[in-house]
């Protein structure tokens, strides 16, 4: 692993030579590739478009990241910013002149990439989605090629994005990748539906007990599941770049959080009342900004950092409101709207 992992700092070496100049557009991509943006802006715009797609894109996002936070448990895989520290292949003098970021500090383990793997697998069900309607709108097959090809442009630069920044490996990322796109095709196949709630508080809850029952079980048999926040700590080049919502039980309490907010919308009164409505282009238009518009302003107020108990359970409150706030909440408030602009205008 040792030869993997110095041909990975050449490669980010040689990245951040030549692409100094492309950093912003890099820590773009980096942004777009956030799994928080499959919940906070692939979700809700999709859903808006498509319920039925919008819905798998949160399932696929929320197994995916579950599956992720397994693997990296079970990978152990470095970070390029602490293993260049922590190797002992480089001496003080050798070491290698490479930048740190804002978004480099991650604390959970780096394989596989989590940005590859959960927007790989997140995209894929909007891009075949896509696909199949412009084939069915142009019969061309040439047009029909064109979110394929986008859809492994930005996975590339993406990738390309996080070897730079110095989160990931070269294989951490092309495993990722490989890995999301192989679930987004299996799992896009297999989207539960016409779910009673009961099955979503299950699942919400098995997502945490799972999770923690393999993290005491990795515990019990003398693994120590959290070595990489203290590495992350030790060599962040600044202490405010560690985030909270890096750790891997903040993916954990996403995930639950998530499900359970998607039954809870599904299963309210307001989405039945919204089901025989029809949205036109201009109300999905501005439901999707007002839902952006809100679960911006939700996502920029700070959590408590003083107690991590009462982190995770505000985190796991505040990503289970986007799905009922999506489903439920903005369709009904902008169905209302517009049905009272018309009844002002006949008085």
């Amino acid at each position: 692993m040792e030869q993997l992992y110095t041909h990975g700092i050449r490669v980010a070496e040689l990245l951040q030579q030549t692409l100094g100049g492309f950093e912003k557009s890099l820590l773009f991509m980096s942004w777009i590739g956030d799994p928080r943006a499959s919940f906070f802006i692939y979700f809700p715009v999709t859903y808006f478009l498509n319920r039925k797609i919008g819905i798998s894109v949160l399932w696929i996002t929320v197994l995916t990241e579950w599956l992720n936070l397994v693997f990296k448990w079970l990978l152990f895989g470095e970070r390029p910013f602490w293993w260049i520290h922590e190797s002992g292949v480089y001496s003080e003098h050798q070491m290698p002149k490479l930048k740190q970021f804002f978004c480099s500090c991650e604390t959970g383990p780096g394989s596989p990439s989590g940005h590859a793997m959960i927007t790989g697998a997140a995209w894929w069900v909007m891009m075949t989605s896509l696909s199949t309607s412009i084939y069915n709108r142009t019969r061309s097959s040439l047009a029909k090629n064109i979110p394929v090809v986008l859809y492994v442009v930005l996975l590339l630069a993406i990738g390309i994005s996080r070897i730079f920044i110095l989160a990931h490996f070269p294989h951490q990322v092309l495993s990722g990748i490989i890995t999301g796109a192989v679930l987004g095709f299996l799992l896009s196949q297999h989207i539960p539906e016409n779910m009673k709630f009961i099955q979503y508080v299950v699942t919400s809850i098995l997502l945490l007990l799972s999770a923690v029952c393999m993290y005491w079980g990795l515990q019990y048999i003398g693994v120590n599941v959290s070595w990489t926040i203290l590495l992350a700590t030790k060599w962040c080049a600044k202490p405010e770049w560690i985030r909270l919502d890096t750790i891997p039980f903040s993916s954990l309490s996403r995930d639950a959080g998530a499900i359970l907010g998607l039954g809870i919308g599904l299963s309210s009164p307001l989405y039945a009342r919204t089901l025989g409505w029809k949205m036109t282009w201009k109300m999905k238009a501005v439901s999707i900004v007002l839902s952006e518009f809100i679960i911006e302003i939700m996502d920029q107020v700070p959590l408590p950092k003083y107690s991590t108990i009462l982190f995770y359970v505000l985190f796991y409150l505040k990503n289970a409101f986007v799905p009922i706030l999506v489903t439920a909440i903005i369709p009904w408030l902008v169905h209302s709207i517009f049905l009272i602009k018309p009844a002002q205008k006949q008085q």
